[in-house]
This record gives C-alpha cells, sequence and structure tokens, in this order.
C-alpha cells in the first residue's frame, strides 16, 4: 500500500493545453453565467467560506457506510451547513438573510450535502407555501418558527396509493364544530402519506395535504399544518403513525417518510387561510382561483428546472474535462493515441449536453421572472397569468428532468467504463435526476396538463381570443397554415419547431373532437387522446426552448458581452437548434418541406458546430465555475489527475485497509481445504 497521496499536485499537461488555447476568456463566461461580476464574487466567496475545511476522507467514504449510518451521517452534515450559515451571516450581515437561510438549498451548496439534504424540502416548498398561503397573524404565529428553524417540517402530499392525482388523496380532515378543530384521519393502508423528504425521523411538524369535509361535504384538497412528532422528545405525537419508507436509488440520506393519522386533532386555524376559510360555525369560503392551493408545487417545478439545469452542467463538466485527459484510439493508425475528445463521436456525445444544460438555464431565467411577476399579481388579486405560468412550469420541469436525466447517462456512458465507478459521482447524480422525473409532478401527467392547455388555447384561437405570449404561436399557425420557405436559419428553425407543435396540437384536437363526436365524455376522450397530447406537449415545450435561448444569445443583451464570448454562445446555440431539430424531424417533416440536400445541410452544420466548439469546450465547463467540492468526481476535478484520483479512491477503500479479507478465513479457505 503506498503511504503518501499519489495524486500530482501540478495541473494535467492535456487539460492546461486545453485552457491556453481557449478562444475567449472563461472568467467572462463565468461572470455573464452567475449573473454579473458582482454575483459572481459573491459566489466565489461563499463557496470559498463553506467548502473550506471539509473532511474529504469522510467525503470519499460515505458510500460505504450502511444505511441508518448514511441517514445520521446526512443530518450532522445537513446541520453542520446551516451552522455555517447562520455563523457566515452573523459575521458578514447580522439580520440580514441573504446567506441564511436563503443559501440553504442553493445548488451552489449541494455538494455540501452528500447524502441529500433532509431538511431541503422545508425551505424549497414547506416555507413558501407557508408564506403564500397563510395570513399574516398565522405565519407569526408558527411560520415564523420554521423560518427561523425552531422546529422542522415536512410537505406531506403524496400517498400510498395516490401521486400526483390530487382529487384522489384520500388523506380527510372532518371540522368539527363543537370542538372548532379538523380531526385528520388516514382511513386505508393506500392512504398513508408516502414519500415527504424528512418526514420519517427528521420533521416534527408536516404540512399535510388533506381532502376537507364539513357535514360530511367534500370541499377538495386543502393545506394543513400538523405537529407530528413532540418538540422535546421528538416522540410521534398521539394518533400518529410515522417511520421512514426505506432505502432508495439515491437520495440516500434524505429520510423520506411515512404517515399515518387516526383521530388527530389540531385547530381550526392550522387550516392554511390566506386564500379559503372555515369560519368558527363551518362557514366555508372557496378560493378564488383552485390552483392557488397547489401554487407552491408551482414554485417547486421551476427549482426543479434549476436543479436539473446545474446538474447537467455538473455531469457535462466532469465528461469534458475526462474526455480531454483520456487517451484512447488513435485516429491515424501511425500517431499515438489521441484525447477521447478529439473522436467527433465523443464530441456528439458531450457538448450537446453543455448547449442544453445553458438552454435550460436561460429558460428557467425567463420563467422564474414569470413566477415572481404572477405572485405580485396574486397578491393584488389578478390572476390571469397562472395558466401559462403552470404550463410554462410543467413544461421546463418535464423537459429539464428528462434531458438531465437522459443526458447524464449519455455522459457517463461517454466516460467509458470509469464511470461506474461510485468515486465519478455520476451515478449518484443520474439517481438524483431519475428521481426528479417522477416527484412532484410526474411527467407524463404533467404532459397531459400542458395538453389541456393547448387545447384550450387552440379552442380560443379559434374563437379570436387573445392567447397567452407563449401559445400566441397557435393563432399564426391558424391564420397563415403554410410555413413556407426553409431557409434553416435560426429563426427559421424556431418556426419549425412552432409549426411542429401546432401541427400536433391540431391532429390532438381533431382526434379529441372526433371521439366528441361519437359520444365520448370530455374526460375520456382526453383519455383516449392522451399519446398525441403529450407529443404535443413536448413539442410546445421545445419550441419556447428554441424561442427563448435565441433571444437571450442575439437579443439586446448580446450588446454587453464581448464579440469572442458571443460567438461561443452562438456557436452552442448553433449546436442546440440544429441537434435538436435534426432529432425532432420526424415531427417537423409533416408541416415543412426539406429536400435531402437540406437535410444533409444540416447535418454538415452539426459537425461543423462540433469542429469549432472543440477547442473550447474545457473553458466553457470551466466557465461553469464549480469548484471540485462541488463535483465531487475523481474523473473531473480542474487538475485532470484523473486516473491518480480514482486510484487513490480505490486505495482507500474500507475492503483495501486489510491485506486480507475475514471472509477468506471463515469461508473460502476452509471450503478450498475441504477438497483436499
Amino acid at each position: 500500500m503506498l503511504s503518501k497521496s499519489i495524486i500530482p499536485s501540478t495541473v494535467n499537461a492535456d487539460l492546461q493545453k486545453e485552457r491556453e488555447g481557449a478562444s475567449f476568456n472563461s472568467e467572462e463566461f463565468a461572470a455573464w453565467w452567475a449573473g454579473g461580476p458582482e454575483q459572481l464574487k459573491f459566489k466565489r466567496s461563499v463557496k470559498e467560506y463553506m467548502y473550506k475545511d471539509i473532511n474529504l476522507d469522510e467525503r470519499a467514504n460515505f458510500h460505504y457506510l450502511s444505511h441508518e449510518d448514511i441517514c445520521e451521517f446526512a443530518v450532522k452534515n445537513s446541520i453542520n451547513v446551516a451552522k455555517k450559515l447562520r455563523q457566515l451571516q452573523a459575521e458578514r450581515n447580522p439580520g440580514g438573510s441573504e446567506y441564511w437561510p436563503t443559501l440553504y438549498e442553493e445548488p451552489d451548496l449541494a455538494g455540501l450535502h452528500l447524502a441529500g439534504n433532509p431538511f431541503g424540502v422545508m425551505y424549497v416548498m414547506v416555507v413558501k407555501a407557508l408564506k403564500a398561503q397563510c395570513t399574516a397573524e398565522q405565519y407569526e404565529e408558527f411560520g415564523k418558527r420554521l423560518e427561523q428553524f425552531e422546529v422542522c417540517a415536512a410537505y406531506a402530499q403524496t400517498e400510498l396509493g395516490h401521486g400526483t392525482y390530487l382529487r384522489g388523496l384520500e388523506t380527510r380532515a372532518d371540522f368539527d364544530r363543537d370542538t372548532d378543530e379538523f380531526v385528520l384521519n388516514t382511513p386505508t393502508i393506500s392512504a398513508y402519506k408516502w414519500w415527504p423528504g424528512g418526514l420519517g425521523h427528521s420533521a416534527n411538524y408536516s404540512l399535510v395535504m388533506a381532502q376537507l369535509y364539513i357535514d360530511n361535504q367534500l370541499k377538495g384538497p386543502h393545506l394543513f399544518y400538523v405537529q407530528v412528532r413532540e418538540e422535546g422528545t421528538h416522540e410521534p405525537r398521539p394518533g400518529v403513525h410515522i417511520g421512514e419508507i426505506g432505502k432508495k436509488m439515491g437520495f440516500l440520506g434524505v429520510n423520506n417518510g411515512f404517515l399515518g393519522m387516526k383521530d388527530v386533532r389540531i385547530p381550526r386555524n392550522r387550516l392554511l387561510m390566506r386564500h379559503v376559510q372555515v369560519h368558527r360555525d363551518g362557514t366555508y369560503v372557496k378560493s378564488p382561483v383552485d390552483v392557488l392551493t397547489y401554487f407552491a408545487m408551482v414554485s417547486t417545478r421551476c427549482i426543479i428546472a434549476r436543479i436539473a439545469y446545474v446538474a447537467l452542467a455538473v455531469t457535462a463538466t466532469i465528461a469534458t474535462r475526462y474526455s480531454a485527459v483520456r487517451r484512447q484510439s488513435p485516429i491515424d493508425p501511425k500517431l499515438p493515441e489521441v484525447q477521447i475528445i478529439d473522436h467527433v463521436t465523443q464530441q456528439l456525445k458531450v457538448f450537446p449536453e453543455i448547449a442544453t444544460s445553458m438552454a435550460h438555464r436561460l429558460c428557467f431565467d425567463y420563467l422564474w421572472d414569470l413566477f415572481n411577476v404572477t405572485s405580485k399579481d396574486i397578491d393584488q388579486g389578478r390572476y390571469e397569468r397562472l395558466p401559462e405560468l403552470h404550463a410554462l412550469s410543467c413544461a421546463l420541469k418535464v423537459i429539464s428532468s428528462t434531458d438531465a436525466t437522459r443526458g447524464t447517462e449519455r455522459l457517463r456512458l461517454a466516460c467509458g467504463g470509469h464511470g461506474y465507478l461510485t468515486s465519478s459521482n455520476l451515478g449518484n447524480i443520474y439517481a438524483h435526476m431519475s428521481a426528479s422525473c417522477t416527484y412532484e409532478g410526474e411527467n407524463t401527467v404533467l404532459l397531459l396538463q400542458i395538453g389541456r392547455f393547448l387545447i384550450k388555447s387552440w379552442r380560443a384561437a379559434q374563437k379570436g381570443d387573445p392567447l397567452p405570449p407563449t401559445a400566441r404561436y397557435l393563432a399564426e399557425v391558424q391564420r397563415n397554415p403554410e410555413f413556407g420557405a426553409w431557409t434553416g436559419s435560426w429563426e427559421n428553425m424556431t418556426k419549425a419547431m412552432q409549426f411542429a407543435a401546432a401541427n400536433k396540437t391540431r391532429l390532438a384536437f381533431q382526434s379529441l373532437s372526433k371521439r366528441l363526436d361519437k359520444g365520448e365524455s370530455e374526460e375520456v376522450a382526453a383519455s383516449h387522446t392522451g399519446i398525441e397530447l403529450t407529443q404535443a406537449a413536448e413539442l410546445h415545450g421545445r419550441a419556447f426552448i428554441f424561442h427563448c435561448f435565441i433571444t437571450e444569445i442575439t437579443g439586446p443583451k448580446s450588446k454587453t458581452r464581448s464579440p469572442s464570448l458571443n460567438r461561443v454562445l452562438e456557436q452552442l446555440l448553433e449546436l442546440y437548434l440544429v441537434n435538436m431539430t435534426l432529432n425532432n424531424m420526424s415531427d417537423i417533416l409533416r408541416v415543412v418541406s426539406l429536400t435531402d440536400g437540406d437535410l444533409s445541410k444540416l447535418q454538415t452544420r452539426l459537425e461543423t458546430a462540433l469542429t469549432k466548439l472543440r477547442p473550447d469546450a474545457v473553458a466553457i465547463v470551466d466557465g461553469f465555475d464549480f469548484i471540485d467540492g462541488q463535483l465531487n468526481s475523481t474523473l473531473g476535478s480542474f487538475d485532470g489527475n484523473a486516473l491518480e484520483r480514482i486510484f487513490d479512491a480505490a486505495l482507500k477503500a474500507p475492503m483495501n485497509q486489510k491485506s486480507v479479507p475475514k471472509s477468506f478465513h471463515e469461508y473460502l479457505g476452509p471450503f478450498m481445504k475441504s477438497n483436499l
């Protein structure tokens, strides 16, 4: 066994050469990616403070722990992060909130929560839901305690037998006039709350989505704030059956839990009553808009889109750096093995994922601005933007989580056998991203919701009614159904994607109408048209991304960037648009007349885009500005010493701390001797 580190203190020569050969300044890219020089400075100062003095050996070996020890590790780790952020807040701006709790679930700090954060949902969902749906008096009474982490809470919505379909939830809350309380019950096993992060053994309170009943009359799903464990002893409250659901593919330490309730009583004011009220006499005041009950989920879907593009940027960074230092298979048999990044097939695996993470980032910025504007509208009693926000948040959640999951697996495969190592961190990221395709709205169900939005918009366009900005192309296609000439420009490709989405919407509408004419109800007809509706929904989302990406890269903001940075960003835009156009060509060909020559030109453009990006790929991912603690990967470190780090991680594995394992003496050795 080696007694000292085998990792060189210098940067891999191939990686250093890549950086020196870049055509632009990666620092300018980093500032642009961060939102400006001041934001970059702020982020770096936070990361420097938070990632210093971390226990590298503990981090390297946590995957070898038992499930129970991983959960204990996650709680200890997450509380240490909270303590450090509180300390940072106290040192830099006492009484403020820009560090604590604002940054607790910030993607920049995700590398500190190696096993997941059992308290992450508390800030991502619960605090936001309380702020959005509590009255001022309610938030003062119990919301502030949670925000200050005096107590901790989960968000219990999904049930063992029910997920995205909230109207099917079985947990019920009956109003008792005599005591002025709600009585909560999970009447069946399928009604048990299942999956909430941190609910198992971490949270002592929970937001619970339950069916409200008054005089045994159903009022629909509502949110209730429920104490599930005693604050002092942490023991379950009377009538509460609570625990952890068991080990999962990923999020190993998030402590996802189950919750059953039998005659659990809570005061009437534990119903979140900003938009809906139940008075002392049982009078029920309905919310002005039903979706307000689920507005926290809209926010969370936006955040999932952010988590996904960051995760894809992380995996793209790992794969790009590894591709630059790994040499294999000479292109010219007479020459030495080349960096695998020189193989065009490797470029096609890696570079489009860099472009995709950027596209999704820019769309998230648009979506988050829309969310904030809509939130202000709601405060003033205006709800016109809600349908578009709901549809866009669903679309970007679906596409970003799907693309990040598929992209991460593609990038893992691009790293060959070493990508299969736990120490690469690619498998861990894949497990996290795969989960995002089903939590907070299963992706197919969300696509169907977008499909219904498109059908409503198509009908509105037929009547000449105004449409939301991101759906106005449907009316344009109805007015001018002929696409016109194919030029292959970026705007032309965007128009082609919009026409493809409009055509799928038209076909879905026609199929739906035929089924309605045959006597099917709207709901049954929509179910039978589900395949076409989901296809139209995905194309609608792709068209939105096309438009957003082009606007951000070529619009007025481009004047604030250097020509060299703009050139690189435009090359990434070109790669994304051409690659996605080719990937969706079967739908585009139904509405656009392209010749074989046109398709050949697109293939040439794809290969040219890869070639142009090749010299700048490493500098681009450097511009994402991830430190090694965020990547947590033997393959993707900044110094590029991948092989040495892989070997070093193997040497530190628990199995290698003994020359002969216990199993040899107990099983293998005796068995072999028994044959003598």
